[in-house]
């Protein structure tokens, strides 16, 4: 390939730091580098052209011929300025471009033999059309660009050559210099059009996006400029006018405000510096409305407001009668609560927790003890809460910050004593924005209370006057410190009376009244409302039953808009033209009709529930299988009920290798509810003790306890709710650990009427009350007691329980949630 005539077959190359030069444009450089500076001068003296290639890494000092990338452009020095400190400034013009074959030296400079590469340009309409955009794009580029030259566009429009046209604008752009390297190594025209074009597509979005960015602060400054030139009139004006500044009217405003807000000493001397502020900060300024925000919350805080106690117990009394049927011993810690706050003159103590199922009265019970003592009642539901702030606010620092709900509740209350519920307390939950639970401790400990600082505020409340009352489905799921400033009142299911009477008293009245329907035209006869509640709801309150109930009415209520003399009394014969059939029936004795199915009981957040435990067996090699989504202490009761069973197996009559032959398969259906805890190790037993001797369990019993590997039974926990949920199911009798004995006072005398309670200390016990047979011997419990336990104890409706000191009861809880019917 033939080489112009300067060109010499030997090229001196002077590398290039983090620039490129392309053919038929020019580049100033800073030459500070010894063989550069050299390498120039000998150019210049000898009239030679030099090569001009890009460094592959920025960085690098002392460049070899590694470090360089094997592209380059041949340049002619124009001009050159030498600097006092021995540096060169010079201009080159851009040549051919040309690739390195081979290095033949490295000192004092480095120089290459050398190939040069010519454009290969095809012509035609495509082309044309390729450079025609790319020229159009640049101009559009260059009307962005307010600091251009208008030359450059002139000088674009004058290009006809697609090569010149792809360098000049190459040249010109705002390139990475591994983009402008590539455009320069693209000997192909047409592919080089291709990708200045896409560069310059990409430039051109990103220089409209902050033209347009610069047009909004644009806009914006001129409306604040605007609005302050406006403003000043307005002052003008109302100065002329006689009329004050509203700024100043706003700050005198606030100022009577905090003087009528009676804010302790401290909280009154943050005000008036906040105030102070404010008056310094122009209104226009974002400052000024957070500071004028947090002003309002401060006024609005009922720092010295509190309305007097009125109780009187006599009517305390009166007024949870007149709300709440039952619940004798939870009236009685109410009453004797507000009765140690009238000798004191003050009302201190724990925070009350009432726990029970959903709809037995928590919430309306602190309706009452507020209408009781004439305070007002605010109610905050911290169900599903997990983030800290919530609780305790937000730093002003944030945009939109605001005071935490207890703040919030006291405002909205407009009193500093009101008695506030804190709704779910144990479905608040905790992640990455911190742990509300940990948060209310310091709200519900009275020993701290009294100087509660939320985080917007940054300023003490005292809630140490606030009657706090806080509602949870279960325990199981609040920490420790906090149930530990808690006193637990727990509230258990209704019985079926209970259920009528309550719907007698209150329920029937209420939804009448919200269905617009008079006495006369309907009414719901006592068979009726036991059908509902035994055939159409099964649950430990009443939401359910409330809710039949205003379905009837509703019906009634469009029978009586057609027709005004329509009048209708509800019995058990049309009962069905209003709630269809019956939705819950008594599969009790169809579910235990087979071997192998016994019916546990169940203690969950909704109350208590029957549960039923299948087992059954194939031949194998001695594996079990537990199904039904079973917790680990739940598997390990199945476990210890196996290895009783095993180590009784000539007790069974069973050939002693038939476990190592059988595999055993235990469910619990309900499949998809997970489950948990030990109180089912006695029917898990049972019902692998039926499947192993044929023998059916006793469809009307159901059991409850946890066994350990010399089958003792253990007592457990939520015995109340698990015979409720055993009463709704039609369970006749009922097997119970012997140390619960105690327990069964906190039953209804109306439930312990009608039903069996075995107390039992064994497994033998548990097999000959539930199978009908004693099927294995009895074993000697503990030296302490020194006795064997031979036949169980039945406790008859109209037995008499010997009140023997038992021991305490275990903390033990029942099977975890069963599915909702």
């Amino acid at each position: 390939m033939a080489k112009p005539d300067k060109a010499p077959e030997i090229l001196g190359i002077l590398p290039l730091q983090d620039a490129v030069l392309f053919p038929n444009t020019v580049i100033p450089l800073a030459v500070v580098k010894r063989p550069g500076i050299q390498l120039v001068e000998e150019a210049l003296r000898e009239g030679k052209q030099i090569g001009l290639v890009a460094l592959k890494d920025k960085e690098t000092e002392d460049p070899g011929p590694d470090d360089l990338r094997r592209i380059g452009t041949i340049g002619t020095i124009q001009k050159m300025l030498k600097v006092p400190d021995g540096t060169l400034r010079c201009i080159v013009a851009g040549g051919p471009v040309f690739r390195i074959d081979q290095f033949v030296a490295t000192e004092p400079y480095l120089a290459a033999t050398y190939t040069e590469l010519p454009d290969v340009t095809r012509e035609g309409d495509q082309l044309v059309a390729m450079q025609r955009n790319l020229g159009s794009l640049f101009q559009k580029l260059l009307g962005y660009l307010p600091q251009a030259p208008r030359e450059m566009e002139m000088e674009v429009n004058n290009i006809s050559d697609p090569n010149l046209l792809s360098y000049f604008v190459a040249s010109t752009m705002r390139l990475e210099t591994a983009d402008r390297q590539a455009i320069l190594e693209e000997r192909d025209t047409a592919k080089r059009l291709r990708k200045l074009t896409m560069l310059i597509t990409k430039e051109l979005e990103v220089v409209e996006l902050g033209h347009k960015i610069q047009s909004d602060i644009q806009r914006e400054m001129e409306k604040n400029q605007r609005e302050f030139y406006l403003r000043q009139q307005m002052r003008a004006i109302q100065d002329e006018l006689g009329e004050g500044d509203p700024q100043v009217a706003e700050a005198n405003e606030l100022r009577k405000k905090i003087d009528d807000a009676k804010m302790p000493e401290d909280v009154k001397k943050a005000a008036d510096r906040e105030l102070d502020r404010l008056g310094k900060v122009p209104t226009a300024s974002p400052e000024y409305s957070v500071i004028r925000t947090y002003l309002d919350w401060l006024t609005q805080l009922p720092w010295g407001v509190s309305t007097s106690d009125q109780i009187d117990i006599a009517r305390a009394r009166e007024i949870l009668d007149e709300d709440h049927y039952d619940l004798e011993k939870i009236k009685d810690r109410i009453v004797e609560y507000l009765a140690v706050g009238k000798l004191k003159n003050k009302l201190t103590g724990p925070i009350l927790c009432f726990v029970g199922p959903p709809g037995v009265g928590k919430t309306s019970l602190g309706q009452s003890i507020a209408k009781a003592m004439g305070r007002k009642f605010v109610r905050l539901s911290v169900g599903g809460v997990r983030d800290e702030a919530e609780i305790r606010g937000h730093r002003r620092t944030y945009i939109g910050a605001m005071p935490g709900t207890i703040v919030r509740a006291l405002r909205d209350a407009g009193t500093n004593n009101p008695v506030m519920m804190i709704d779910e307390i144990d479905k608040v939950g905790g992640d990455f924005r911190g742990d509300p639970q940990s948060a209310l401790l310091e709200v519900l400990d009275p020993e701290q209370n009294n100087s509660f600082r939320d985080h917007y505020l940054d300023l003490p409340f005292d809630l140490s006057r606030v009657l706090f009352i806080c509602t949870a489905n279960t325990l199981d799921s609040i920490s420790g410190p906090l149930r530990d400033r808690m006193e637990i009142i727990n509230l258990s299911g209704y019985t079926e009376l209970e259920k009528l009477q309550i719907a007698k008293r209150y329920l029937i009245a209420k939804q009448k009244k919200a269905n617009g329907l008079r006495e006369p035209q309907a009414s719901i006869v006592d068979t009726a409302l036991k059908q509902i509640i035994v055939d159409y709801t099964r649950e430990a309150g009443v939401r359910n039953l409330e809710r039949e109930i205003g379905t009837i009415f509703r019906k009634v209520a469009r029978r009586v808009a057609e027709d005004p003399k329509y009048k209708i009394r509800v019995r058990p014969e049309n009962l069905v033209d209003f709630l269809s059939k019956p939705r819950f029936y008594n599969e009790v004795k169809r579910r235990t009709a087979s071997v192998g199915v016994a019916t546990g009981l169940a203690y969950t957040p909704v109350g208590g529930d029957i549960l039923f435990i299948e087992t059954t067996a194939m031949p194998g090699k001695g594996a079990f299988t537990l199904t039904g989504q079973l917790g680990d202490v739940m598997k390990e009761s199945a476990t210890a009920a196996i290895s009783f069973l095993r180590s009784r197996t000539g007790e069974l009559d069973l050939p002693e290798d038939w476990f190592a032959k059988h595999d055993l398969h235990i469910h619990v259906p309900a499949g998809a509810v997970p489950k948990d805890g030990p109180s089912a190790g006695i029917a898990m037993a049972t019902s692998i003790a039926s499947y192993l001797t044929g023998l059916k369990v006793d469809p009307e019993v159901a059991m409850t306890g946890e066994i350990t590997l010399t089958g003792q039974v253990l007592p457990i926990g939520g015995v109340k709710e698990k015979v409720l949920g055993a009463k709704r199911a039609g369970i006749k009798k009922v097997l119970l650990p012997r140390r619960n004995e105690i327990d069964l006072d906190d039953v209804p005398k109306e439930i312990r009427d009608t039903m069996d309670f075995v107390f039992v200390d064994e497994l033998s016990e548990v097999f000959a009350n539930a199978l009908g047979k004693r099927v294995i011997a009895p074993v000697l419990l503990g030296a302490a007691e020194g006795r064997r336990v031979s036949n169980v104890v039945a406790l008859r409706p109209s037995a008499k329980r010997a009140a023997t000191p038992r021991p305490a009861r275990s903390s033990a809880r029942g099977v975890a949630p069963k599915r909702g019917r």
